[in-house]
Order: structure tokens, then sequence, then C-alpha cells
């Protein structure tokens, strides 16, 4: 079974994939953000390098996922492919950051690779305000976040929004985060596990 986690930057995408890999021993694959060569110069300069991050992402993104099909285990995963091509890349074209010719090669890349896929049995979909977002964002501590700007993040707020209202590609749960609290208050997760084990019932 292949669970996927998605959501903006800051949303706990990360947290809550490791808290539910624990409650039901299912294999982690989490964003290679850490190793990811190009996230400090993107932040630093987003024209000069938006093209190469979405490629960068895209690529890792597509192995994650032959690697997911070919271990037979089940799989929960940080973030998905679509949310690179649906939000992350195209709200870089729309804001002028990606020229014209590198969005349509990319659209070109993902289109192929997007045949050779399959979507998560579960998708589920972490929706967060802004302030939530940023409060997360500032709580974690990356060097390369401090420049996220709050336009930024609503230009992304919008497109996921946009995506999830026509997600027609397996299973959805959708959970409002603004008001949990996953680490400290064990309810609150037990809340969300309560709703995917219905969900998941529903796959068998």
């Amino acid at each position: 079974m292949h669970v996927a986690i998605a959501g903006n930057i800051g949303a706990g995408k990360t947290t809550l994939t490791g808290l539910l890999a624990k409650h039901y021993k299912w294999s982690p694959h989490y964003e290679s953000v850490d190793e990811n060569p190009y996230l400090d110069d993107f932040y630093g300069s987003m024209e000069r390098w938006s093209f190469n991050l979405q490629v960068y992402f895209l690529n890792s993104r597509f192995r994650q996922i032959l690697e997911i099909r070919d271990s037979g285990k089940n799989i929960i995963q940080d973030r998905t492919i679509y949310e690179d091509a649906h939000i992350f890349a195209p709200n870089l074209h729309a804001m002028g950051l990606m020229p014209h010719r590198d969005f349509e090669n990319y659209k070109s890349l993902f289109e192929l690779m997007e045949r050779l896929v399959s979507p998560p049995d579960l998708l589920i979909y972490l929706r967060a305000t802004i302030p939530t977002l940023v409060g997360q964002i500032h709580k974690r501590g990356r060097d390369y976040e401090h420049s996220i700007s709050i336009d930024y993040l609503s230009r992304l707020n919008e497109r996921y929004e946009a995506w999830i209202s026509s997600y027609d590609k397996g299973k959805l749960l959708i959970i409002d985060v603004d008001h949990l609290d996953i680490i400290d208050r064990p309810e609150d997760l037990g809340h969300i596990i309560d709703q995917i084990d219905a969900q998941i019932n529903g796959l068998f």
C-alpha cells in the first residue's frame, strides 16, 4: 500500500510521515531536502535556479516512486510528484521566475514520467493557513527558508486548494492542521489515525 502526504511548506508533512510510519510500521520515504544541492541557491536567486531545482525534485520523486513500486512494502511518502508539477513549477512560471521555454520543457518531462507511475492508494492533504505555515517554518529554523515571503506561501496555498478540489486519482483525506498539535497532544494524532483507518478499511 502507498500512502502519500501533501501540503504546503511548513504544513507538517515530515512530522506526520514519521509518526504514521511508526504507528502503522510503514516504511517512510522523505523528501530529499537536506541533500538538495540547489535549495540555498534557489532561495537566493529564484529566477536563476528555479528550473534546476524543479528538475532535481522531479527526478528525485520519480526515482522514489519507482523504488516504492519495486519494494513490495507498505510505504508512506512525504510529498508527491504531483505537487511539483501542479503547484510549485506552475507557480514559479506564473511569477515570472521560470522562463516559458523551461516550463514547457519541464511539463513535457513530467507528462512522460506520469505515464509510468501509479498514484498513491490514499492521499492525505494537510490544509493550513498562512500564520500556521509561517509559525512552523520559523520553529524548524532552516536557514534557507528565512527568505520565503508571505506572498509566495499564499500563492502556493491557492494552487494547493485548486489542485485538491479537482483531485481524482484515488482516495483523498483532507486534514485541517491549524488547531492540531500532533507532537504534544496524542489525542490529535489519534483523531487523524481514526480517519486514516476508516479510509484504509475502504481500500480492501
